[in-house]
């Protein structure tokens, strides 16, 4: 298959984390606000069609068992991509080897010139000594010892070049394997993609299908639990808008993770069928993912989603859990705060030093450290926010319980 070189844009990423929640928070209200009937849809098999199309799940949400053809194609691009890798891998290694044999023999070559050139220096001196010379001994001695350094060395070539024959076949044969299994798999990927174009036109009726389908079907009681409208935890006045500032903030990044799908749809495809795996990827999701539980924190807050032992407080009524959220609220602002002051460092300095990433990807630093000032500020604001209920419960008129004032 061939390589893919792309590589996200710092400013398509950015502005990727700043409409895509928008743009899924409008589908999402106007899908509660009834314009979206129930049953299949079409934003929705659009959607799959784009990050599973490859394997058919577009069919298989329609309700067709067409998409089980794509399964068996797959399979081939997975293991022709495999092959084709470990081929890659000989070819590499067999033509590494050819190189190492050239790089040998030339320095045996080398190593052979220059003992030739010692021995006719030395016989030179030797034949200029008379015969009963001390020193001509030491010459021999010389002369035999280069000598045998070049057989020696001739031998090692000849026994290097004996390899190049089959090191030759080898990287032949594996080349050949590249590129025999590279044409599997892109013939069935082009299978893939024709399949997928067909279907692009298929889908409105293959939807309409379903429908019909599931229209016709006996409808089966929902016995799953109602699940809590988290409106329900906003309160009233300034802490009621403290809340609703928390509550969009949460509903906002949560759509991030929608994000992820995509790109690591992205990176499994080119790692796997085109053998093109990329750092940005990685790199993007987890700092996401990181910015994603900051700025979520202040909705977790608010809908008491955070992990706690609640062992005593879980038994007392409403205004002794608000007496004793007051008393630790204290350890609450000291965190936050100190949150809010080292990420306000930290993104000076990743603003002043231009800070970026150390990858090749060199994404710059200063927005994910300002998204760690924003996500303090509004775990703070939330903090108020429950200072204020807490205060208004311990301090307000009697609840339903039966307490009084």
């Amino acid at each position: 298959m061939p390589g893919v070189n792309f590589v996200l844009p710092h400013w398509l990423y950015w502005l990727g984390l700043i409409i895509f929640p928008l743009i899924a928070m409008y589908l999402a209200k106007r899908r509660k606000e009834g314009d979206y009937k129930d049953g299949y849809t079409l934003g929705t098999a659009y959607f799959v069609w784009i990050v599973g199309g490859f394997l058919g799940l577009h069919r298989l949400y329609l309700r067709s068992a067409w998409g089980f053809i794509f399964w068996p194609l797959f399979a081939l691009i997975l293991y022709a991509s495999s092959v084709e890798r470990d081929a890659r891998v000989d070819y590499s290694n067999a033509t590494a080897e050819l190189e190492l044999v050239d790089s040998s023999v030339l320095r045996k070559e080398k190593s052979i010139k220059k003992s030739e050139i010692s021995i006719f220096k030395t016989q030179a001196k030797l034949d200029a000594l008379p015969d009963d010379d001390k020193r001509a001994k030491r010459h021999q001695r010389k002369i035999d010892k280069e000598t045998k350094k070049i057989s020696t060395n001739r031998d090692t070539i000849s026994k290097i070049k004996g390899e190049v024959p089959g090191l030759t076949l080898a990287a032949k044969s594996a080349k050949q394997m590249r590129e025999r299994w590279n044409n599997f798999s892109l013939y069935a990927l082009l299978v893939i993609a024709g399949l997928l174009l067909v279907d692009i036109f298929r889908i409105p009726k293959l939807c309409n299908k379903a429908n019909e389908a599931l229209s016709s079907a006996p409808q089966e009681p929902d016995l799953g639990e109602e699940p809590v409208n988290d409106k329900s935890f906003v309160g009233t006045g300034f802490a009621g808008i403290i809340d609703r500032i928390s509550l969009f903030s949460g509903e906002y990044v949560a759509f991030w993770s929608i994000i992820a799908v995509f790109v690591y749809y992205y990176e499994v495809v080119v790692r796997y069928v085109f053998n093109s795996p990329t750092n940005w990827a990685h790199e993007s999701m987890f700092l996401m993912f990181g910015m994603q539980y900051l700025v979520a924190g202040a909705y977790a807050m608010l809908t008491g989603s955070h992990v706690r032992v609640d062992i005593f407080y879980a038994k007392m009524p409403p205004r002794g859990k608000a007496f004793v959220d007051l008393l630790t609220s204290v350890f609450f602002f000291i965190f936050a705060g100190t949150l809010l002051g080292t990420s306000y460092i930290f993104s000076v300095d990743a603003i002043g030093q231009n800070e970026v990433s150390f990858t090749e990807w060199a994404v710059h630093y200063w927005p994910v450290k300002c998204v760690m000032v924003i996500g303090a500020l509004l775990l703070i604001l939330q903090g108020i926010s429950t200072v204020l209920k807490d205060v208004a419960v311990l301090f307000g008129p009697s609840s339903n319980t039966g307490e009084t004032v």
